[in-house]
C-alpha cells in the first residue's frame, strides 16, 4: 500500500479552538485601537457638523421625531417614546445620554431657538429635568425648518447602525443652527464650545456675504456685533470677541445684569436685583457662592440678605439686599469678583467640515453653511424639475388621448388583453411605455372636456415651473438670491430681538473702566435730609463740619418749595410722617443724593415718598423728623390736624418697631403739618381756609404719649379747615425774618410774620387775607423764613413783594402757586 504525502502546516498559528492567531505588537494594537475608538467619538458622536450644526445623537432625535410625525401641528408624546425610538433605531447608546441631548434642544435658556417643544419639567440652569417617563415633547416649528425638505433628495442618506433602516447625513437646516444655538461637545484630545448668536443678525451677515464674496471680518461684524446668550445679560470687551471671530478662538467675558436702588417694601433699604445672569448659570448656583463667601472665607462683606424671587411671569430676580451704610456699586464689583455673576466662555469653534475636525472663524462658519444651502438648494430644485417633468409627460400623454377620445376608447375595447391595448396606443398615437399605461390606468371620468381644460391649464403650470427651476439650477445669481430671500423669510418669522448688550472695547480696559469708585462701607457723615412740598425726600451729600461751614455761607437748596429739612448722618435714620397719623423710620443712605449745579442744589431727582413707605389711598407724607429722643432736650414733634387739633408728640419712639402712629385722629381727620421742635421755644401756627391766622407758644401744649389724641389748637367756624400747620423760629435771624404767604389761587399776599399778634391756644386767630370778589376761602398757605412759590410741576412762581397789612387782599400772580415753602441754606 502507497504511502499518503502529508501536507505540513504550522499549528502554532491555532488555537485549541481551531481559530486563526495573529502575532501583534502590543504597542500597534493599542495604538490601533486607540486611532478607531477617537476617530469614532470625533466623527460619530462629540463634534458638530458645520453645515446643519448638530452632532449625530442630535440630528438622529430630530430626523426620528420627523419620521414618527411628532411635529408641531399635532400632539405631544411621551419623551421616553422618543427616546425608545431613537435608541432602538438609529443611536446604538444609552438612553440616558439621548434623553440628555433631547432634554437640551428643548431649554430656552440653553438655546436661542430651542429645536423642541418640551411639555413638562424640562430643567433649570441649576436644576435637571423630570424622568423621561413624565415629560412630554413634539418638534418646534423652527426645528421643521432643519428636517422640512428632507423628502426632496437634498441630503445623502446612509444605513443605520445595523443596516435595517437609513438615516441623513446631514440636515438641509435652512437657517444657520450652528451660528444660532452654538454647541459644544469632549472629543479625543479636542473639544468645542460655541458661543449662540442673534438669528436675525447671523442671517444679515450671511444675505451680506452672499452678494458680497470677499466681505472683511469687520464688515460682517457690522451685522453679528457680538454673541447674543439666550439668558440675556452683558458681554464685555469686544476686541476678544472679533479676535474669537477671527481665528475660531478666544475668550469673552460675560455679567450678570443688575438694577441697583430701594428694595421692594423695604422702606427705602438699597439692594441689588439680578434680572439677568450670565450663560449656564443659575440663582442657586449664585446663592451657594455668596454664602460660601459670607459665612466660610468672610471675604464677602455688605450683604443682609439674599432672596431668589424668580418665576414665571416676572423671570428671573434675585435680590440682594445691602447693609445700611453699603456702598452698592463696591459691593457688586465684589459679586462679580467673586461669584459667578461674572464668568468667562471660552470659544473654540472646532467643527466637523467634510468628516474632518477644523476651527473655523465667523466668515468660515458662514461660507460653509452657505456652501451647504447651495447643494440643498440646487438637489431640492432639481429634484422638483424631475417630478414636474415626469409629471409633464403624464399629461401630455392624457392631452392627445383626449383629442381622440373616441378612437383610443375603441382601440381599448378592441384589444385582447392589457398589454395589447398599451401597444395598439404607443403605436398608432405615438405614447411612451408610461403614457400608455397611465392612460390605461385612468378611470373614464377623467376624460371629460372639463378635465381636459384642467389638463391643459396644469399643462402650462408645470412647463412655467420647470422653466423657473432650470433658472435657478443654470444661473448661480438666481440661485443665491433664492438662499438669501429664504433667509430672509426665516427671520421675518422667527427673529428676535437682541438679549445681550455687548461692551466695546479691550477687556481689561472695559473692567478697569466699569470699576466702582469709593469704599465699600461709606462714611457717617452728616447730611441733610429734605422733603419738598411735593412729596419728594432725598438728601444731600455726606459732608465734614468744614464743609458744611462753607456750604453755609456759600451755597442754597433749591427745588419747587421744601417743605421740611432734619439733619441726620449718611447711615443715619429719619422719621416720616403721614396725614394718617403714621410714622416710618427709614434710612438716610439709600436716598438719592442732591446734584449741585454752582453753588446750589436741586431736590428735582428726589424720590417720590411712595416708594419709600406703605401709603394708602390719599395718605401723604406731611413732615420729617430726625430719630431724637428726650435726652436731646426736644420736647418732641407738633402735628396739627385739618380739624384744628394740636398735638406735641414726646420723641418716645418704639425701639422693634419701623411704623407706628403718632396722634389718635378723630373719624375724617387728617394730619396736615408735622413740625421737630428743637427747643420748646417755637411758635406754633394755624393758618385756615377762611383766613384766620393763629400763633401761640409751643410750651401752652402739654407733650403727650404715642396713642393721645392731642387737644384743641385752634377754633374753627362751620365749614372752615386748617390748611396750614408749622413751627415758627422767631429767634433766628440767621434765617431771616418768617414771613406768611397766602394765595386763594387768583391771589397770593406775602406778610411779615411780625405782624400777627399771638393769641392763646383754641381761639379763632385774626384775619390773614382779605378775599375779593368771587373769592371764597384760602387754598394754599406757608409759614417760615425766605418763602418761595411754585407750580404743582415744580415750576417757579415769582412772589409779590412783602405787604405790611396783614388783612390785604395781595396781587394777582401768573400760576398762582399750588404748593409754597422756602429756601433753607445748608447748615
Amino acid at each position: 500500500m502507497a504511502r499518503r504525502k502529508e501536507n505540513k502546516v504550522d499549528l502554532s498559528s491555532f488555537d485549541q479552538a481551531g481559530a486563526r492567531v495573529f502575532d501583534n505588537p502590543l504597542v500597534t494594537e493599542v495604538s490601533d485601537s486607540y486611532l478607531e475608538y477617537a476617530f469614532s467619538v470625533i466623527h460619530s458622536r462629540a463634534l458638530p457638523d458645520a453645515r446643519d450644526g448638530l452632532k449625530p445623537v442630535h440630528r438622529r432625535i430630530l430626523w426620528s421625531m420627523y419620521e414618527q410625525g411628532y411635529r408641531p401641528d399635532r400632539g405631544h408624546v411621551k419623551s421616553a417614546r422618543v427616546v425608545g425610538d431613537v435608541m432602538g433605531k438609529y443611536h446604538p447608546h444609552g438612553d440616558t445620554a439621548i434623553y440628555d441631548a433631547m432634554v437640551r434642544l428643548a431649554q430656552d435658556f440653553s438655546l436661542n431657538v430651542p429645536l423642541i417643544d418640551g411639555h413638562g419639567n424640562f430643567g433649570s440652569p441649576d436644576d435637571g429635568p423630570a424622568a423621561a417617563r413624565y415629560t412630554e415633547a413634539r418638534m418646534s416649528r423652527e426645528a421643521m425648518l432643519l428636517v422640512g425638505e428632507l423628502g426632496e433628495d437634498t441630503v445623502d442618506v446612509e444605513p443605520n447602525y445595523d443596516g435595517s433602516l437609513t438615516q441623513p447625513t446631514v440636515l438641509p437646516a435652512a437657517f444657520p443652527n450652528l451660528l444660532v444655538n452654538g454647541a459644544s461637545g469632549i472629543a479625543v484630545g479636542m473639544a468645542t464650545n460655541m458661543i449662540p448668536h442673534n438669528l436675525a443678525e447671523v442671517v444679515s451677515a450671511a444675505r451680506w456675504l452672499i452678494n458680497h464674496p470677499d466681505a472683511t471680518l469687520d464688515k460682517l461684524m457690522e451685522f453679528v456685533p457680538g454673541p447674543d446668550l439666550p439668558t440675556g445679560g452683558v458681554l464685555l470687551g469686544l476686541d476678544e470677541v472679533r479676535r474669537a471671530y477671527e481665528t475660531g478662538r478666544g475668550v469673552v467675558r460675560m455679567r450678570g445684569k443688575v438694577e441697583i436702588g430701594p428694595i421692594e417694601g423695604s422702606r427705602g433699604r438699597q439692594g441689588i436685583t439680578v434680572v439677568e445672569l450670565p450663560y449656564g448659570i443659575g440663582a442657586e448656583k449664585v446663592i451657594a457662592a455668596i454664602t460660601n463667601e459670607v459665612t466660610k472665607t468672610k471675604r464677602l462683606t455688605g450683604i443682609a440678605d439674599v432672596k431668589d424671587l424668580t418665576d414665571r411671569e416676572s423671570g428671573t430676580r434675585l435680590v440682594i439686599e445691602c447693609k445700611v451704610g453699603v456702598n452698592p456699586q463696591a459691593l457688586l464689583a465684589d459679586l462679580y469678583r467673586l461669584t459667578p455673576l461674572e464668568q468667562s466662555f471660552g470659544v473654540n469653534n472646532l467643527v466637523l467640515v467634510d468628516g474632518q475636525p477644523r476651527t473655523l472663524g465667523l466668515k468660515a462658519l458662514l461660507e460653509v453653511f452657505l456652501a451647504h444651502r447651495y447643494e440643498v438648494v440646487t438637489r431640492r430644485s432639481s429634484y422638483r424639475r424631475r417630478k414636474r417633468q415626469e409629471r409633464l409627460h403624464l399629461v401630455d400623454g392624457l392631452l392627445i388621448a383626449l383629442l381622440d377620445i373616441d378612437r383610443v376608447v375603441r382601440l381599448i375595447r378592441g384589444s385582447d388583453d392589457a398589454q395589447a391595448a398599451k401597444d395598439g396606443l404607443m403605436s398608432q398615437f405615438g405614447l411612451s411605455d408610461i403614457q400608455a399605461t397611465y392612460i390605461l390606468d385612468t378611470p373614464l371620468r377623467r376624460l371629460t372636456k372639463y378635465d381636459r381644460i384642467e389638463l391643459e391649464a396644469e399643462q402650462e403650470r408645470l412647463r412655467a415651473e420647470i422653466a423657473e427651476l432650470s433658472t435657478i439650477l443654470d444661473d448661480d445669481r438666481v440661485l443665491k438670491k433664492l438662499v438669501s430671500d429664504e433667509l430672509a423669510a426665516v427671520v421675518k418669522q422667527f427673529g428676535t430681538e437682541r438679549r445681550t448688550t455687548l461692551v466695546d472695547g479691550d477687556l481689561k480696559e472695559v473692567l478697569a473702566a466699569s470699576a466702582p469708585a469709593g469704599p465699600l462701607e461709606v462714611a457717617d457723615d452728616p447730611c441733610q435730609v429734605i422733603l419738598s412740598a411735593t412729596g419728594l425726600v432725598a438728601r444731600t451729600a455726606a459732608e465734614s463740619e468744614e464743609s458744611a461751614e462753607g456750604r453755609r455761607r456759600n451755597g442754597r437748596v433749591k427745588h419747587d418749595t421744601v417743605r421740611a429739612i432734619v439733619h441726620s448722618t449718611a447711615r443715619g435714620r429719619v422719621l416720616l410722617v403721614t396725614s394718617a397719623g403714621r410714622a416710618f423710620k427709614i434710612d438716610v443712605l439709600p436716598l438719592p443724593v442732591l446734584p449741585e449745579q454752582a453753588g446750589t442744589v436741586s431736590l428735582r431727582g428726589g424720590m417720590s415718598a411712595a416708594e419709600l413707605v406703605p401709603l394708602e389711598a390719599g395718605e401723604t407724607v406731611v413732615g420729617l423728623a430726625p430719630l431724637g429722643g428726650p435726652a436731646d432736650g426736644s420736647p418732641g414733634l407738633a402735628l396739627g390736624t385739618r380739624q384744628g387739633v394740636v398735638k406735641v408728640c414726646a420723641p418716645e419712639w418704639p425701639v422693634r418697631s419701623d411704623e407706628f402712629e403718632v396722634i389718635g385722629l378723630r373719624d375724617g381727620d387728617e394730619v396736615v403739618g408735622a413740625t421737630w421742635l428743637t427747643s420748646g421755644a417755637e411758635t406754633l401756627t394755624f393758618v385756615t381756609s377762611e383766613a384766620s391766622l393763629l400763633r401761640f407758644a409751643a410750651g401752652l401744649v402739654r407733650p403727650q404719649g404715642l396713642k393721645g389724641g392731642g387737644m384743641a389748637g385752634i377754633n374753627l367756624p362751620a365749614g372752615a379747615r386748617v390748611v396750614f400747620f408749622g413751627a415758627v423760629a422767631t429767634d433766628d435771624p440767621g434765617h431771616g425774618e418768617p414771613m406768611v404767604v397766602t394765595s386763594t389761587g387768583a391771589t397770593v399776599k406775602v406778610t411779615p410774620f411780625k405782624a400777627y399778634p399771638a393769641k392763646g391756644r383754641a381761639t379763632g386767630g385774626v384775619r390773614a387775607h382779605r378775599f375779593l370778589k368771587d373769592e371764597t376761602d384760602v387754598a394754599v398757605a406757608w409759614v417760615g423764613p425766605r418763602p418761595v412759590g411754585a407750580t404743582g410741576t415744580g415750576e417757579p412762581v415769582e412772589l409779590p413783594a412783602a405787604d405790611p397789612r396783614r388783612d390785604g387782599s395781595g396781587f394777582a400772580v401768573m400760576l398762582g402757586p399750588t404748593v409754597v415753602g422756602h429756601l433753607v441754606e445748608r447748615d
